[in-house]
Formats: structure tokens, C-alpha cells, sequence
């Protein structure tokens, strides 16, 4: 399948105005991450993997206000949080990044507790709980005080077995949160039990359902796997690339891997999106994508420059270009249409790893154009250039000999 029959562009014409294309968008990243740095003490904004932290999941009853969120969180004290929507927007869910790196169950309980109380409206009435937010514990201390059922001896065993049916009930029936206490009658709980609730209980319009803490130790150790995951790609591919065709071959390539990535990081720093594992995932298929686009390129080149001998390299490369042209617009383009529906329709979850491939999959084939085929072309200018001058040098020197024996004539 072709989209273009006999195409006959010049590329390499339009060269320079690429490059200083490249050139902007690659120091705007360098300034964005450099001004970062000084800031906040961190080249690009890092996820709680490579950061370090706590990482509190809460569901609300109503589409939740990140603004208000963010609000009532440093209103508490807790500064410096990073929150963000999580899931489909249809579930109410958001992720509360914090600073607390300790990793003992007390730190645990010490970010759910410190988001609950920041994100109460009001103070409970003396002595009650919040539903949505209790344990099946604190449920079967209370009804184990309260003996709604009478149970007598097995009143331990009886009021244990209800509160996890009520907390199993909120967990997995109703998404997480409860709207009122007499929901939990929905889940088979008898009249009494579900009156002695409303004495102990209330219920707020969001639950806590998941922390996760991540420790320094931890993120710093990640950090140095996803650079060095990058970097052996990287001279992994430049190794290859050198045994196949030559080193220089290799070089371009890799210039324009490291292009495709600095451009892609940088534009995360310049829209303060975090970097994720997900998103470093991202970035070595971008790199693994725009290599392989790259060689066929490069592929065609080789043969031409073995067919061609009359042509200039220049010449070669364009013809090469043009030659693959249609099998870059149609593999690209798929691909491109396809991270794109991932990007939109994909969820929050999903949204750092399918933007890092959309940039990736622009940025990469337009490299393997602009970027590594002109470096090729750019080598060989600067060969030549090398091989005339010890010639002319040879000449000149000739030249001022013929003068001399001449002036002593």
C-alpha cells in the first residue's frame, strides 16, 4: 500500500529550518528543567516512585474539587501535596501524593488520619465515628458495647462476622462510600443493628481506600534504574548499529534517540505532569520505535549508496527518504492514531504513559528525518573537507617551491 507514488521532496532543503526547530523546544526543556531544579531541588517533576512519600487513594460521593481539596489539605498543615484524578472520572477518585516517608504501619495510619481530619467538614457529634472511614474493628468493639442482638456468649464471634459483612458491603457494593448509615440495611443487616449504628456512626462524603508509602531509599533506587535502563538502551543500540553499517550510523541514531527523549522530558517539565514508571516504560518504546524507524532509513540508504555511486550522498538521502516515505506515514501514522485514542479515552491512570508515546511517536519519525539523516550527510561534508586540505596545503607548498628556484633563476 503506497500514499505517495514517485514522491520527490527535498528534505534536506528544509534541514536548517528543523533543526532550529529542535534546537527551541530542546532549550526550552533545558530551561524549564534548570529553573525546576532551582526551585524544588528536582530536574523534572518525579512521581512518588522515584520521589519517595505517601500516596493516600480517596473516593468521594460527589465529582471532588481538586481546588477545595487542596484547600482543606493545606489548611491542616500538609503542604506541598500533589493531587491528582485517578481512574474514570465517573468513580470520584483522586490521588493525594504526601511527604511522608517513613514506611512503619504508624506512618501509615499517620497519612490516613492526617487526610481524614483535613478533609471533614464538620466536627461529628461527641463520640461518633465516621462509617465510611471505620474499620471492621472499630465496628465490632461497637456493636460488641452496644449488644443490639442480645447474642449472649458467642456476642464476640456474632458482632465480628456482622461488621466485616458491613465494611465488605461499603467496600465492594457501594464503591467505597456510603451516603447514609442506614445504607448498610441494602446488605442484609438487621433493623437493630442498623439503629444502633446511627447512635456510634455518621458517615462524610469520601473514604480513604488505599495508602501506599514509598521510601527514599526506595525511589532513589528506582531513579538510578530507569537513567540506567535509558542509557544501556542507548549504547546497546549504538553497538548494533555500528556492527551493521558504521559507526557513524550509530551516532546519528543514538543524537536522535537522545533528541526524541530530551524533548519528550522536557515537554513534562514544561507542563509539571510527573514522571511515573509507567511514563519511563514509555520512554524506552519511544526510543526502542524511533530506532527502528531510523534503521529502515538508514537500510535504504546503504543500498542506494551501493547503486547510486554517480549521486551525492545528499542526493542518496533524499531519494532514500522518499523511497520509505509512504511505509513511515503509514506504520507512524497507525500508531499515532492509536496512542492518541489511548491518550483520550484511557483514564487518568494511563494518561502520563500515552502522552510520553504521543510526543515520542511525533518527535521520533520526524527525527529520523531531520535529525539522523542529516547527520550522515553533515560527516561526510566534513571528511571531504578534511581530505582537500592537506592537498591544497600540498599545493600551495608546491607552488611557493616553483617561486624560489625561480627568484634564484
Amino acid at each position: 500500500m503506497e500514499f505517495f507514488r514517485n514522491p520527490n521532496i527535498q528534505f534536506l532543503k528544509y534541514k536548517w529550518y528543523f533543526l532550529a526547530f529542535s534546537l527551541v523546544f530542546s532549550l526550552a526543556g533545558l530551561i524549564s528543567m534548570g529553573v525546576r531544579k532551582h526551585n524544588t531541588g528536582e530536574w523534572v517533576p518525579l512521581g512518588v516512585e522515584f520521589r519517595g512519600g505517601t500516596v493516600v487513594y480517596v473516593k468521594f460521593t460527589h465529582p471532588p474539587d481538586n481546588n477545595a481539596i487542596r484547600s482543606a489539605i493545606d489548611k491542616s498543615g500538609l503542604h506541598n501535596a500533589r493531587i491528582q484524578r485517578f481512574g474514570e472520572a465517573k468513580n470520584n477518585e483522586v490521588l493525594i501524593a504526601l511527604d511522608i516517608k517513613e514506611t512503619s504501619e504508624q506512618a501509615l495510619d499517620q497519612g490516613k488520619n492526617q487526610i481524614i481530619s483535613a478533609l471533614e467538614p464538620v466536627t461529628p457529634a461527641a463520640g461518633k465515628k465516621d462509617l465510611n472511614n471505620a474499620s471492621a474493628l472499630d465496628v465490632s468493639e461497637f456493636l460488641m458495647s452496644k449488644d443490639p442482638l442480645h447474642a449472649g456468649t458467642d456476642a464476640a464471634q456474632r458482632y465480628a462476622a456482622l461488621a466485616q459483612q458491613i465494611t465488605s458491603f461499603r467496600d465492594k457494593d457501594s464503591g467505597g462510600v456510603l451516603s447514609s448509615v442506614n445504607d448498610v440495611s441494602r446488605g442484609g443487616i438487621a433493623a437493630e443493628v442498623v439503629g444502633s449504628l446511627n447512635d456510634g456512626f455518621y458517615v462524610s462524603d469520601f473514604a480513604v481506600r488505599n495508602v501506599e508509602i514509598v521510601g527514599p531509599q526506595v525511589g532513589q533506587q528506582l531513579q538510578t534504574q530507569a537513567k540506567l535502563a535509558i542509557l544501556y538502551s542507548l549504547l546497546g543500540m549504538l553497538v548494533y548499529l555500528w556492527f551493521r553499517f558504521e559507526l557513524i550510523y550509530g551516532v546519528a541514531a543514538v543524537v536522535a534517540c537522545f533528541h526524541d527523549t530530551l524533548i519528550t522530558v522536557g515537554a513534562f517539565s514544561l507542563l509539571n505532569i510527573e514522571i511515573s514508571l509507567t511514563v519511563v516504560a514509555a520512554v524506552l518504546t519511544l526510543v526502542g520505535y524511533s530506532m527502528n524507524d531510523t534503521i529502515v532509513v538508514f537500510d535504504r540508504i546503504r543500498e542506494n549508496v551501493k547503486l547510486l555511486r554517480r549521486e551525492s550522498l545528499a542526493e542518496i538521502v533524499d531519494r532514500s527518504i522518499n523511497q520509505t516515505l509512504s511505509r513511515t506515514v503509514l506504520t507512524s501514522g497507525l500508531t499515532f492514531l492509536t496512542v492518541l485514542s489511548l491518550f483520550l479515552f484511557g483514564g487518568e491512570v494511563l494518561h502520563g504513559f500515552s502522552l510520553a508515546l504521543v510526543i515520542g511517536i511525533v518527535i521520533g519519525t520526524y527525527s529520523s528525518i531531520f535529525i539522523a539523516s542529516p547527520m550522515l550527510v553533515a560527516y561526510q561534508d566534513w571528511r571531504l573537507r578534511k581530505a582537500r586540505q592537506p592537498a591544497q596545503v600540498a599545493v600551495a607548498s608546491g607552488r611557493r617551491d616553483r617561486e624560489k628556484v625561480r627568484a634564484k633563476g
